[in-house]
């Protein structure tokens, strides 16, 4: 037994030396340094780190800081690489330069203030950072920002008063009874290259890519000098990668293959980059999708308590009289996730991953909420924890837990919890009997510190009964919940975290979870772990958790925000969410881990938009929840989410469908957005039809490599219209979308690497010619995904 654990820890060791997690490329702005903790490229259990010089960046490591400091010299734009050593093996960081560009805002106003400034969804609303100023007094005030192609909302915000730039006719509602203004930033269409996947040559001795060099929708003579190629985290050899006119060849041994590696290769020349391609590789192939990977993953998300009773003996519930039945326990519990496990349901809808909400013991008295009318809830959602270690009554024990997650595995489904590390209920041990981990309610000018999201971000409560951390001043608190996370997924066997209120914890805790869990779970039991987080803010604040030493992922609000209005109005151009989604593969690259929503417990339901019950401008609609809640009575709007469930299954990153949206069911804010599921005959012919087109989605995303893998290719994205490509080596897929009430008589024009006469259906195995261009006739409402032969 010595021996084998004394084996056991050499090889865990050794693991740990190798760099196995793929190094994100870095972003730099020519001329400005960016610090960056060493422990968030990769994972590693020392940091003796050499870097060799670089002829466009200048670097300096501290390694007893873990921080490297990077600098593109100024007036480089392109593609450069980070070179470092590591227990002898050397390895390889893309890095991207731009130039800044600025973009000046500017405001008259009709009267004087003394301080004005500039916020938006580039500096995630914050009020006290773009001060603006009338240098030649000519009563006009600017400030100039840093902003990349995209769809911005901004306001001016002086003394107090927020104002919509007058002059500006662009705005749209933001959801508390006034507008914001528009600023669209385009991208110079000049000189613009794509680099589309080709074909893969399968060798006797090499494995053989072939990528096509698209300039501005034609085909461009490539330099060899131009191509940056990279397998895992090392360059590719130059004598590896060969140039034929505008095919970009890469030759690679198979005997330098592992079971998994990951081939990237973008071209930059003259300062313009194209997108980078990503080739997953399994098995010396293109990966299909055999093993799975979190790319596979489809996530589908429960609220335990609400939706299937399987234990009608622990329906304790809470008593109080001012409790509705809406805020109080309706009797879900973990035997009944097991029982629609068992029964198939989740394998007949083709999901591969469920988020559970949290299974941590809550309260059995109701509380009062802060903000009138002062409703009465329970803990029904799970999110007021009371003890470390202890399951929810009301939802069953830990044995039941475990069975869950050990039922969902044997069927190849994976189980994310919900950890909730931000706050602990007033009645949690560690409240009681660690006061100094939590900050204070009371603030120094009297307030009470409740629901300050950004002013006093990691420090703000939710509510006075539930007390926040403050990791910042107590290290102890962070060892501690850091180990009770790992605990929890020790115990279970679960596959990783859904993680609440990200934001208002700081990125120290998440560096210090990662590490023990890399450390103690994904080595020590070679399990590969999978933590999406709940943020919301701009994109470098979301981003900010993403990387390997934090979080794998975030739900994308920022892409949701646009998608949301664009499938809801009519009159909504795709051309936003377009520029949206490229914004989007700009921080988080070309396939990402991110999750892609259409509504969730937090959000109000699609079909109460879909169906006119709310305002798509509506963040919170509490009141119409309690007082008025939602009902679909135009069927012909279970349409609208079909076509957002098409949408946001064929896109880059995880699809997360929340429970019910399936078939389709409607809801305000919460608790109305939370209702009992139901199932079966329990809904109505018109939710049953949603749920099968939905299924069908749904397996064509499961069963087709480039709807994961793949690139994306923007043909056209107008007021009716969405229609792209995803290519992989396996397959090359145009997807389209018609939002419009009438058909639509489509004409696109294909890159010149599709070389094809035909394509079929995924639907219905209808065929339909291409040339150079293609013609389709789309119905009204409706979607449809084409495999180009």
């Amino acid at each position: 037994m010595k021996s084998f654990i004394l084996f056991s820890f050499l090889f865990s060791s050794l693991i740990a030396q190798n760099i196995s997690e793929l190094i994100q490329p870095l972003k730099l702005v020519s001329g400005k340094e960016k610090s960056i903790v060493v422990s968030d490229l990769f994972y590693s259990e020392s940091y003796d780190l050499s870097f060799a010089e670089s002829d466009q960046l200048q670097l300096s490591f501290s390694k007893t800081g873990n921080q490297l400091n990077v600098k593109a010299k100024d007036g480089f734009e392109g593609i450069a690489s980070i070179q470092f050593s590591l227990n002898n093996e050397v390895y390889d960081v893309p890095v991207y330069s731009i130039k800044e560009k600025l973009y000046e805002f500017t405001f008259r106003p009709d009267k004087e203030y003394a301080e004005i400034s500039l916020f938006g969804s580039f500096n995630g609303w914050n009020r006290k950072e773009l001060f603006m100023s009338d240098e030649n007094g000519d009563g006009v005030f600017t400030t100039s920002v840093s902003l990349e192609p995209g769809v911005y909302q901004y306001k001016f915000f002086a003394d107090g008063i927020e104002i919509v730039d007058p002059e500006n006719t662009e705005k749209v509602p933001n959801g508390f009874g006034d507008f914001n203004s528009i600023r669209v930033i385009n991208e110079d269409q000049a000189n613009k290259y794509f680099l589309h996947v080709d074909r893969f040559i399968d060798g006797e001795q090499n494995s053989e890519f072939v990528f096509d060099l698209e300039n501005s929708g034609k085909h461009h003579t490539a330099n060899a000098n131009s191509v940056f190629a990279f397998i895992d985290n090392k360059k590719v050899d130059t004598d590896k990668i060969r140039v034929d006119k505008n095919k970009i060849r890469i030759s690679l041994s198979k005997s330098e293959l592992l079971d998994q590696n990951f081939l990237r290769v973008v071209y930059s020349e003259n300062g313009k980059i194209s997108n980078m391609q990503n080739v997953l590789i399994e098995n010396e192939i293109p990966a299909y999708g055999d093993n799975f990977s979190w790319y596979d993953g489809i996530i589908y998300s429960i609220m335990i308590d609400r939706f299937n009773d399987g234990d009608k003996s622990i329906n304790f519930g809470v008593s109080h009289d001012s409790l509705s039945s809406k805020a109080n326990y309706m009797g879900g519990d973990l035997q009944g996730v097991i029982d629609k496990l068992e029964d198939g349901y989740f394998d007949s809808l083709g999901i591969n991953t469920i988020w559970i909400s949290p299974v941590m013991d809550n309260p059995n008295t109701a509380f009062k909420e802060y903000p009138a009318p002062h409703r009465y809830y329970s803990g029904y959602h799970g999110y007021w924890p009371i003890h470390p270690e202890r399951v929810e009554e009301n939802f069953g024990n830990l044995e039941t837990l475990k069975k869950l997650v050990s039922t969902a595995q044997e069927r190849g489904i994976k189980i994310l919890l919900d950890f909730v590390s931000n706050h602990v209920h007033q009645e949690h041990p560690y409240f009681h009997n660690n006061r100094e981990w939590f900050g204070k309610l009371e603030l120094p000018d009297g307030r009470l510190n409740l629901r300050f999201w950004d002013e006093y971000r990691l420090t703000t409560w939710f509510e006075p009964y539930l007390p926040s951390f403050d990791y910042e001043g107590s290290l102890e608190a962070v060892e501690t919940m850091t180990d009770n996370a790992v605990w929890w997924l020790k115990k279970t066997g679960a596959d990783g975290y859904r993680h609440d209120a990200v934001k208002h914890v700081p990125n120290l805790f998440w560096r210090s979870l990662t590490a023990k869990l890399k450390q103690e779970v994904e080595i020590l039991m070679n399990k590969k772990l999978y933590q999406i987080g709940e943020t919301f803010g701009s994109y470098d604040l979301i981003s900010s958790y993403v990387n390997n030493g934090q979080l794998n992922s975030q739900f994308n609000f920022n892409l949701y925000d646009v998608a949301l209005p664009t499938f809801i109005n009519p009159k909504a151009s795709f051309s936003g969410l377009s520029k949206e989604m490229q914004k989007t593969f700009s921080v988080y690259g070309g396939i990402h881990l991110m999750g892609n929503v259409m509504d969730s417990h937090d959000k109000n339901r699609f079909m109460a938009f879909a169906d006119d019950d709310l305002n798509v401008s509506q963040w919170s609609a509490i009141d119409e929840g309690w007082n008025n809640p939602p009902l679909v009575d135009n069927h012909e709007n279970y349409k609208k989410l079909i076509l957002y469930m098409a949408y946001m299954n064929t896109i880059p990153g995880l699809p997360v469908i929340y429970y019910g949206s399936e078939f389709g069911m409607t809801g305000a804010s919460d608790p109305d957005n939370r209702r009992m599921m139901r199932f079966g005959n329990d809904l109505t012919s018109d939710e049953t039809a949603t749920l099968n087109s939905v299924r069908e989605i749904i397996t064509l995303r499961k069963n087709h490599s480039a709807l994961r893998y793949g690139d994306f290719y923007t043909l056209t994205a107008d007021e009716n219209i969405f229609a792209y490509l995803r290519s992989d080596f396996n397959e090359k897929l145009l997807i389209v979308i018609n939002k419009s009430d009438a058909a639509q008589q489509l004409e696109l024009i294909l890159p010149e690497v599709i070389d094809s006469k035909t394509a079929v259906s995924l639907r219905d195995m209808s065929v339909i010619s291409l040339n150079s261009d293609v013609k389709l006739n789309c119905p009204p409402m409706s979607w449809n995904i084409y495999k180009i032969d």
